[in-house]
């Protein structure tokens, strides 16, 4: 803090001038200033408090001679007043100043004057009474708070919230409604008041509030400050308002959007119970039941996609963001809104309907079939001509990772799977796809192919009394002398091997060695880390029962999570 008050005296000059513009002037341009600086006024105020308070009357003359006149200038500017926690860090400013007992001069004349001045009964009028300074106040200079600033502002705000509902029984009766103009002018005097409890019902009726307007009659700065308010959790709305916040303000949107891949960012990768989380905590899912903000949602993840070419920590939380807008559609209402063709415009209607079950709605013996079925509908729409109105490649792939329940067990029930002797063509076309959307029809092959010989080889495995690492090397065949695999096609080769540890009787004991010897890279062992915490998740959501396996994951996860 000694840092930032060495140059408090040049910032106290300047917000010494900004204050005398903003008590001369009441213009909209003064306020529209005033609000853009409110922020960085807050911390000033915090920085001289914290240096006041360090400081006895005789120091605070001698470095800060007109502070008197700038806390002066404060409590007289409602704007100030009703900013976040302005309020507060001014009154701490002021206890500062006075004493119960003053001991010198200098202690009597700030006595004196914060009383002559009546900044104490102005500022305490205005007061939540919800902070033990002003106790202080009332024992000191004798002012007893009143109830009638409080009862007035309720019954003020009541009255607004009433007029602006009215609207929607009024329709037309432009006699009775509220004129656009003065909606406009409200919501601008709102701006620094969106954080105050008193004035939430206010916000939410002014977010709610729908004229007959061809223009949006809301301040673009009001959206912005509710915006922000909202993500930094310091106002309450309903899922009703910050809808309709998001449906007229676009920007606020994308922030919000921005402000989740931050956070995703940020946070310790690979944890979807967190993703989960963030995303619910959001609101982003339940706001997408709207399909004008779920494709907005959308397209932003699409753009994140691609600018981080196919990013583990992006593809999960696509994934995350379906299962709860899915959730989400499920409490909503039974009977659906909105088709969901308007979700996804650009799939196969049968294909969206098919990827929408949930797995843990189907009998588990029946993954393996619907896989093939998903498949079967997929490779028709990638490889066949003429459905071409639904998009290329990635559009299918786009739709497909959305629904990670079916886009994750693909290997698995490769691995697990009694039903064939061989591994069926279906399923690996679908594995194969799913790893390399961009790849052509003769690469995608080839892909096959060595992944259907790398199983092969742990099928046999999985029969054998005894395994050792490099039994699963070889079967992988790494260490050879051929041409090296394509980066997607390793991919899934990893993908086999994990799985085969998790499911195979012997796996466990050989766990740790194989993913040491696997985890030549960084990337690779994000990469392990992730499959792990997203095969949990799986889990967890389906309630497999897998107790074995479950333990052997939590295991290497925990292990591996200390060592990244």
């Amino acid at each position: 803090m000694a840092q930032d008050s060495v140059g408090l005296p040049s910032d106290f000059q300047f917000w010494m001038r900004k204050l005398s513009v903003w008590d001369l002037a009441s213009t909209l341009e003064t306020q529209q200033d005033t609000c853009r600086h409110l922020p960085r006024f807050q911390e000033f105020l915090r920085q001289l408090y914290e240096a006041l308070k360090e400081m006895d009357s005789n120091a605070i003359i001698e470095r800060f001679p007109t502070v008197g006149q700038l806390l002066a200038k404060t409590c007289r500017n409602p704007l100030i007043l009703a900013y976040d926690e302005s309020q507060k860090i001014l009154i701490w400013c002021l206890c500062c100043l006075i004493k119960k007992d003053p001991q010198n001069s200098g202690e009597s004349k700030f006595n004196s004057w914060t009383r002559v001045k009546g900044l104490l009964s102005h500022i305490l009028s205005t007061f939540r009474f919800d902070i033990k300074e002003v106790d202080l106040f009332t024992q000191v200079l004798g002012y007893a708070p009143t109830d009638y600033y409080p009862g007035l502002l309720k019954n003020m705000v009541l009255s607004l919230v009433s007029e602006l509902r009215e609207n929607h029984l009024n329709g037309f009766n432009t006699q009775r409604r509220m004129a656009p103009e003065r909606v406009r002018s409200l919501s601008r005097v709102c701006v620094p008041l969106v954080t105050l409890p008193d004035f939430e019902p206010l916000v939410e009726a002014l977010l709610t509030y729908h004229g007959h307007e061809p223009q949006e009659v809301l301040w673009p700065e009001f959206c912005d400050a509710v915006n922000e308010a909202f993500l930094l959790k310091k106002i309450s709305l309903p899922t009703s308002a910050i809808l309709c916040l998001w449906l007229r303000h676009l920007p606020s949107l994308e922030n919000t959007m921005l402000h989740l891949f931050e956070k995703l960012i940020s946070s310790e990768r690979n944890f979807l119970r967190r993703i989960e989380c963030f995303m619910k905590d959001s609101s982003l899912p339940a706001a997408a039941c709207h399909p004008a903000i779920f494709r907005v949602v959308d397209e932003m993840f699409r753009y994140a996609l691609l600018e981080t070419d196919g990013a583990l920590e992006v593809l999960a939380a696509i994934q995350v963001f379906t299962r709860c807008f899915v959730e989400a559609l499920e409490k909503e209402d039974k009977q659906l809104k909105f088709a969901f063709k308007t979700y996804f415009p650009y799939a196969s209607p049968s294909l969206v309907m098919v990827l929408l079950q949930h797995p843990k709605d189907i009998p588990q013996g029946l993954w393996h079939q619907a896989l093939k079925h998903i498949s079967e509908m997929l490779k028709e729409v990638v490889e066949d001509q003429t459905h071409g109105s639904y998009g290329g490649p990635f559009e299918s792939w786009f739709l497909f990772v959305h629904f990670g329940g079916w886009a994750d067990m693909v290997a698995e029930q490769l691995m697990t799977s009694e039903a064939e002797a061989e591994a069926p063509e279906a399923l690996l076309w679908l594995l194969a796809f799913s790893c390399s959307p961009g790849a052509g029809h003769q690469q995608r092959a080839q892909t096959m192919v060595e992944v259907k010989a790398v199983l092969s080889c742990l099928m046999k495995l999985l029969r054998s009394p005894t395994l050792s690492a490099r039994d699963l090397q070889a079967a992988a065949g790494e260490g050879g002398e051929g041409a090296p695999r394509p980066p997607a096609c390793q991919q899934l080769i990893r993908r086999l091997l994990l799985n085969f540890l998790l499911w195979a009787p012997g796996g466990h004991a050989i766990a740790q060695e194989v993913i040491t010897l696997m985890a030549q890279t960084d990337a690779i062992m994000h990469e392990i880390i992730g499959f792990l915490d997203q095969t949990l998740y799986r889990w967890d959501h389906l309630c497999v029962e897998a107790p074995r396996s479950r333990k052997l994951a939590r295991e290497l996860l925990a292990e591996l999570r200390g060592q990244a």
